[in-house]
């Protein structure tokens, strides 16, 4: 069968390539699912049968990658507002999770993909929730890129009956979702092995979990360091802090991909950098109840930090776009520094740092031949967005939503011109709201009238 051929001309291309270049008036051309060239495109390249696409005006960069993205928590949208993390999780999250069935998780989590692909997302980290195929199976429809892990957990009070369950029965579903999904759909779903937190997670469970991660070649994806309780909490029952404890096991690794690290010491920092821990920083939900990272300093040391949103019950807006804008306000206010997290570091973390976060960075990440086409059009023609007198800073603190024009994602068009081509969004809207109301009566989450409500 014949190749198919993808030219888009005369863009403003970030390529995120090794030497970071910027192509102005350059274009990319595409060959079935991998970039053949970025730049100056040698016109013999160009085939009569090639689909052009003339980008003038426009900037076509890596998509960005998502790197902790709670899916099964976008139906409860709303519920974290106001309250303390451990009442959101007890009285909130576990009970509304805990009363999702397969299909729920279905629906979440497609409702949460069409976000991400409205923002820009080609690939996301999912950090546990409870059914992985259902997760997979809306990953694979969606047509971008996801890395699945189920939400481990085998000891706790808080825990719902439901999912109270032996460490042996805990790695024996993971191990079995991995075997089942991991690199299916032309290796754009894949299957890591999830902790939740040392709040849930016996020593016996950590160390069962690195060694399958060690045996299949796949990363762990776990909150670490998360909030002030659960340093206390390691502290009091194990006698050190979390990240030490958790060196002490022999977890600390370059598949390690450690989410929030709010609360670390800069001995533990060290440690980070020795292990090639990876980071996902998810400063819209750290900065509602958990605190502020100390990103700036783990960038100084060249550890790989990355972005995440979150879950949509911790943060709301599940866009990357916002997160980006986020990240680079929090740690300038709180340091009155506005020299640190520059906004070419912020493009970074949330592109090539995402995929080495994800140990991806072999395919996606960058717009260079050889690597997979997945990409993003942006067109800044808006009063949002001009004029463009740093198209770099403008990505970073100007752009909306509104402005990410198309997605592709394995050289195939997920979203063309605003219009997401794989998924029923209108459909997935009506469901969405069927399902979460369902959930939210069964799990008996009653909220509190924050106006009085009058019944007409």
């Amino acid at each position: 069968m014949r190749e198919k051929r993808t030219y888009i001309k005369n863009a403003y291309i970030i390529s995120m390539n090794d030497d970071k270049q910027v192509f102005e008036n350059g274009g990319v051309l595409i060959v079935d699912d991998k970039i053949k060239a970025v730049g100056k495109i040698d016109e013999n390249e160009i085939f009569p049968d090639t689909k052009v696409i003339d980008a003038k005006g426009k900037i076509v960069m890596p998509g960005l990658i998502n790197t902790h993205v709670h899916t099964s928590q976008q139906l409860e949208r709303g519920m974290g507002d106001d309250v303390d993390l451990l009442t959101w999780l007890t009285d909130r999250t576990f009970p509304y999770e805990s009363s999702m069935t397969p299909e729920d998780s279905y629906v979440s989590t497609l409702l949460c993909l069409v976000e991400q692909i409205r923002s820009g997302v080609t690939t996301i980290a999912e950090p546990g929730g409870q059914f992985v195929p259902s997760m997979c199976k809306a990953v694979a429809q969606s047509g971008i890129r996801g890395i699945l892990a189920k939400s481990s957990m085998d000891f706790g009070d808080n825990l719902p009956p439901i999912w109270r369950r032996s460490t042996k029965e805990e790695l024996d579903v993971q191990e079995q979702d991995l075997k089942d999904w991991n690199n299916t759909y032309d290796g754009r779903v894949k299957v890591w092995f999830g902790l939740r937190t040392l709040f849930n997670d016996s020593d016996e469970l950590v160390l069962g979990t690195k060694e399958l991660a060690d045996k299949y070649n796949v990363g762990i994806h776990m909150h670490v360091a998360e909030a002030k309780a659960e340093v206390e909490y390691v502290k009091e029952t194990k006698g050190v802090p979390t990240v030490t404890h958790l060196r002490n096991l022999g977890v600390l690794d370059k598949n390690l991909l450690a989410v929030h690290t709010v609360w670390l010491t800069d001995e533990e920092i060290d440690m980070f950098k020795e292990y090639d821990v990876k980071v996902s920083h998810n400063p819209a939900s750290a900065m509602r109840v958990l605190g502020f990272a100390k990103v700036p300093k783990m960038l100084k040391k060249g550890i790989c930090v990355s972005i995440g949103t979150d879950g949509a019950s911790a943060n709301n807006r599940m866009t990357m776009i916002d997160e980006m804008y986020v990240t680079s306000l929090i740690h300038k206010g709180w340091r009155l520094d506005p020299t640190v997290v520059k906004a070419e570091e912020i493009i970074t973390m949330a592109t090539t740092n995402g995929a080495r976060a994800l140990l991806w960075e072999d395919e996606i990440g960058a717009l260079k031949p050889g690597m997979k086409a997945d990409l993003i059009i942006i067109n800044p023609d808006s009063a949002a967005m001009l004029p463009l007198h740093d198209p770099i800073a403008n990505i970073v603190t100007a752009m909306h939503e509104s402005n990410v024009e198309s997605v592709m994602c394995n050289g195939e068009w997920v979203m063309k011109d605003r219009v997401i081509l794989t998924l029923d969004e209108k459909a997935i809207l009506e469901e969405a709201k069927e399902h979460a109301e369902a959930i939210r009566k069964r799990a008996g989450i009653v909220l509190p009238d924050r106006f009085p409500v009058i019944k007409c």
